[in-house]
């Protein structure tokens, strides 16, 4: 049989959200590579994604539903069929339902796919069985909540502006690692004579673009905005016209603020010297199309949202909004481009159910709440790995008493403490479509190759599970193609800016702008607003992130091998001696203070628990800041806990979002 070259799209939980070509003979994917004819992907693909060929017909894959038969945590377990799968959970809710009531099932899930349908499917399922809701913070609303504090739903602007920007700034956003795309607009830029800045807690590999690198203490990038902002007003640097024009509230926060701020007071909440900062405020000042891309990192920390919010009133000071290639990319919204309520069918709720935060899932796991939460629901996410303070939800995971049901492609941590294990298909084997957060395209995907084994998707199973509780609505008994063409052929506002039927036939395709949007500022008041009283803080100033009672700040950074704990199946990526690679990075005076060296097995710990790591020794890293890159499973870890037995479940500022890099620990020799 020939190859086939078909297309198809990265389904992980990044903005680039990127175009593929499958190679397929025989049923099998043999080949991936970058679509070339994709609007901003553009061909280019990811160290990751490269050969997610070994990632679809892995022989770690799971083929057959799983029942479990040893102890929580152990992974021995039984193979049985579908039917007898589907039935016995059935079975189980039905039982927890007459005893505790709906809202004791909790559903677990985020961003394994962030595809309109497969992602969403368990969300109609779970609203008509009456389970409770899960508030699906884990990533970035602190960012979100900030930018919108501001700038209310005004469009983030096309990450191509950057190609006209003369200084480009990535704070706070390792792009090596987490938008290689935008690199590309970036390099265009200093090919044109920009200079970039990277602003950040440590020297990350981006820092190989950058012309100069500012290193700031964790939770202080805020304190940094202040200071800059406050220079440009005392020294007239700023843009009065369109301020006058497009800003509500400047006024106000020059008078009540930014006095408060000055470069001194900056430099000893953020650790850079008084006059690197005035010369960045004036660096700024002098750029005619200054370019901020945000990361999100800085958004998980107490401070998170109010962060956000100070660093996005930066740009209205000298009216880079108006300038081509200026202004800041947070993030791209296109989340109204289709009406997603067609598929997560919130109608479907009898009533509201309880609300529990994912952040927080290891104390609702272990609370005596009313009702406890009897059964957990995992899909397309790995919680015993990914979500914080990990001692707390592996106790939660292992109650005998917890009924478990994990869908999955892989023996994930969570796997290891389900009762019962569905095997999952990858994006090759599924249909879906695809928006992005960080750019303007969409694109439809269809199954390129049959499922793997007795793999089903996301929809498949929720659609036999509905049939085995005996839910009626012809809702249920529809295939994900039908509720992906219901997407497209309904319109809304803004769906008749996309060519549809090109989306269609699977190609990817660029929703187009508005002219003008840059300065379209869609607020209640039609403006920036710098003042908001409808916030308890009507006004933007720097508020300290919580820390803990340790001398070194946590940075669980992001690693280029994996995407959260994604990967970890490919030994190609992690290594054949993945124990080796779970490293701890640190200075090395702070090496030196403790009394360890490189290679050397460490462990960092706190009050919530402790992990052991592989120390390397670097400058690279400032003093006071530890880092660990990746969330590597247990079984490819140098001890029996990852990153998470550090991190705490308390929330952001706003928006209720993770504050995974608010950690502070302590370092010893194992």
């Amino acid at each position: 049989m020939s190859t086939e070259i078909k297309r198809s799209v990265c389904p992980y939980d990044c903005p680039d959200t990127c175009g593929l070509q499958i190679f397929v003979n025989n049923g099998q994917a043999i080949k991936v590579v970058g679509d070339p004819e994709h609007p901003f992907t553009q061909g280019t693909l990811c160290p990751k994604m490269v050969h997610y060929e070994k990632t679809v017909h892995s022989p770690l894959r799971l083929t057959h539903p799983l029942l479990r038969k040893g102890a929580k945590g152990r992974g021995d377990f039984q193979r049985i069929s579908w039917n007898d799968a589907i039935d016995y959970i059935a079975n189980r809710w039905n039982t927890i339902i007459d005893s505790y009531g709906s809202e004791a099932i909790l559903p677990f899930s985020f961003a394994g796919t962030m595809g309109m349908v497969q992602r969403n499917s368990g969300h109609p399922f779970f609203h008509r069985l009456g389970a409770s809701r899960l508030d699906r913070t884990i990533c970035a609303p602190a960012k979100g909540y900030g930018w919108k504090s501001v700038m209310g739903t005004t469009l983030g602007p096309h990450p191509d502006t950057v190609f006209d920007s003369d200084l480009v700034i990535l704070w706070g956003i390792n792009a090596v690692a987490t938008n290689i795309h935008f690199l590309r607009g970036v390099r265009e830029a200093k090919k044109r004579g920009a200079t970039v800045w990277l602003i950040d807690t440590y020297e990350t590999p981006t820092a190989k673009i950058a012309d100069q690198v500012f290193l700031v203490q964790p939770g202080s990038d805020g304190a940094l905005a202040l200071g800059i902002m406050h220079e440009l007003a005392k020294n007239n640097l700023i843009d009065k016209t369109f301020i006058e024009k497009h800003v509500h509230g400047f006024s106000e926060f020059e008078r009540d603020v930014l006095p408060n701020y000055s470069p001194d007071v900056a430099s000893e909440l953020t650790g850079l010297p008084t006059n690197i900062i005035q010369d960045m405020a004036c660096a700024y000042a002098r750029a005619k199309a200054p370019f901020i891309r945000l990361g999100s990192g800085l958004s998980r920390y107490g401070n998170g949202a109010m962060t956000v919010r100070i660093i996005t009133c930066l740009p209205a000071l000298v009216g880079a909004w108006a300038k081509p290639g200026g202004g800041l990319l947070s993030s791209v919204s296109t989340g109204s481009v289709f009406d997603t309520s067609l598929v997560t069918r919130e109608d479907f709720m009898a009533k509201p159910t309880r609300i529990i935060n994912m952040n927080e899932l290891g104390n609702a796991l272990t609370a005596l709440d009313d009702p406890p939460i009897k059964s957990l629901y995992v899909y397309h996410s790995n919680p015993a790995a990914v979500v914080p303070d990990q001692n707390k939800v592996l106790a939660g995971l292992s109650k005998e008493d917890l009924f478990t049901v994990v869908h999955e492609r892989f023996m994930t941590d969570t796997a290891r403490y389900a009762d019962v294990i569905l095997p999952a298909t990858t994006s090759l084997e599924h249909s879906d479509i695809y928006g992005a957060y960080g750019h303007y395209a969409f694109q439809r995907s269809y199954p390129v190759i049959p499922a793997i084994g007795q793999a089903k998707s996301n929809w498949e199973v929720f659609s036999l599970l509905a049939e085995a509780l005996r839910f009626h609505e012809p809702f249920f008994k529809q295939t994900a193609d039908d509720l992906i063409n219901q997407l497209l052929d309904h319109p809304t506002p803004r769906s008749s800016r996309i060519d549809i039927q090109t989306l269609k036939s699977g190609k990817a395709v660029e929703w187009q702008m508005p002219d003008g949007y840059k300065t379209q500022f869609q607020t209640p008041s039609g403006k920036i607003e710098i003042l908001n009283t409808n916030e308890m803080e009507p006004l933007p100033r720097y508020t300290a992130p919580h820390g803990d009672d340790a001398p070194y700040w946590l940075m669980p950074a992001p690693n280029p091998i994996m995407l959260n704990s994604s990967f970890n199946e490919r030994n190609d990526l992690v290594g054949e001696q993945a124990r080796t690679h779970m490293t701890l990075q640190m200075n090395p005076s702070d090496a030196a203070s403790k009394n360890v060296t490189n290679g050397q097995r460490v462990v960092a710990f706190n009050c919530r628990g402790e992990a052991t790591f592989i120390l390397h020794v670097t400058p690279k890293v400032p003093s006071g800041v530890v880092i660990a890159e990746g969330v590597w499973w247990l079984n490819n870890a140098p001890g029996n806990r990852s990153v998470n037995a550090l991190t705490s479940q308390r929330l952001t500022d706003k928006a209720g979002g993770s504050t995974f890099y608010d950690t502070k620990v302590d370092v010893k020799a194992e």
